[in-house]
């Protein structure tokens, strides 16, 4: 019987694959759309599979799936219907077990998270970095709550509640999960101590606490050096497993939409992150399979 992920946490560290729009970028594809990665999801799925197996190779253990951007009311406006796109949002799943099925002929466990991101990412302005959408909690909860029965019902090993900017959301994602029983992850992005909508962390992790379905809390889409504070603080809140995933600490740019600045990403980090409760680690935007293997090279160690 297959190792669940809860269960490999309580062993060990485990290694996640970097930012998948960096990848699927560097095999050719133009992701200047709305839909970001998710338009590969009709248009090119070999080119998505084919990332998760560079992330593969390089020694991630989990990969997170192109539905990010992936909704219902996104796929609207570019009049793919709700059977079509909930298909599509399946197939994120399907796509990354192809890579996953390729990979386990070398050994080891291996496993998909399906990527649930926050509501501001369907707006494709940069809300995701900021929060306070003018949504209610409920508001919220409605717009999640399609979106995440159906990513469920693929079946991935867990669901990546991630990018978080905001407590209200996530508060409507907790409201959403518990008593399913679908594992999940949920992830803020933070800058310093705070949410991206300016909460405190111990505020926002509290959040998850108590919630049974999720298996891991933390942070990603955020500065590396913004890392250690945040595994303390989640560690010391919930007592849970704590799951990170810095971006390459370039900023991104929404209106000219291009990053700035250059990548503070260091592998070398990932010792102390460990000692202080991470037990799910690796990158996000601008983080590549290079930077994930001297990720996996240090877990290992």
């Amino acid at each position: 019987m297959a190792t669940s992920l809860r269960q490999a946490l309580e062993a060990r560290p485990i290694v996640l694959d970097g930012g998948l729009s960096n990848q699927l970028e560097q095999q050719g594809a133009d992701l200047r759309d709305d839909l970001w990665s998710a338009r590969l999801l009709a248009d090119d799925p070999a080119a998505i599979t084919a990332a998760h197996a560079a992330y593969y190779a390089a020694g991630a253990q989990v990969v997170i799936t192109a539905s990010y951007q992936a909704s219902f009311q996104g796929f609207a406006t570019r009049g793919i219907d709700q059977a079509h796109a909930a298909q599509l949002m399946r197939r994120s799943v399907e796509l990354a077990r192809d890579a996953e099925s390729d990979a386990a002929a070398h050994g080891g466990d291996r496993w998909v998270a399906a990527s649930v991101g926050p509501y501001g990412a369907v707006l494709a302005d940069g809300s995701e970095y900021r929060g306070r959408y003018g949504l209610s909690v409920s508001d919220l909860e409605a717009f999640h709550a399609a979106r995440l029965e159906t990513l469920a019902g693929a079946q991935p090993d867990v669901l990546a509640l991630e990018t978080i900017p905001d407590a209200d959301e996530a508060r409507a994602l907790m409201n959403v999960v518990r008593g399913t029983g679908v594992p999940c992850w949920l992830s803020f992005s933070v800058t310093g101590r705070k949410t991206r909508a300016g909460q405190p962390l111990t505020e926002a992790f509290e959040l998850a606490a108590d919630v049974a379905e999720v298996i891991a809390v933390g942070v990603n889409c955020c500065a590396p050096q913004d890392v250690l504070g945040a595994v303390e603080i989640a560690s010391a809140v919930t007592g849970k497993p704590v799951v990170v995933y810095p971006n390459s600490g370039e900023s991104w740019d929404a209106q000219a939409r291009e990053w700035r600045e250059i990548s503070t990403f260091d592998a070398g980090l990932v010792q102390s992150w460990v000692a202080a409760g991470a037990r799910l680690i690796g990158g996000c935007c601008r983080v590549g399979p290079d930077a994930i293997r001297q990720v996996a090279e240090a877990v290992r160690s």
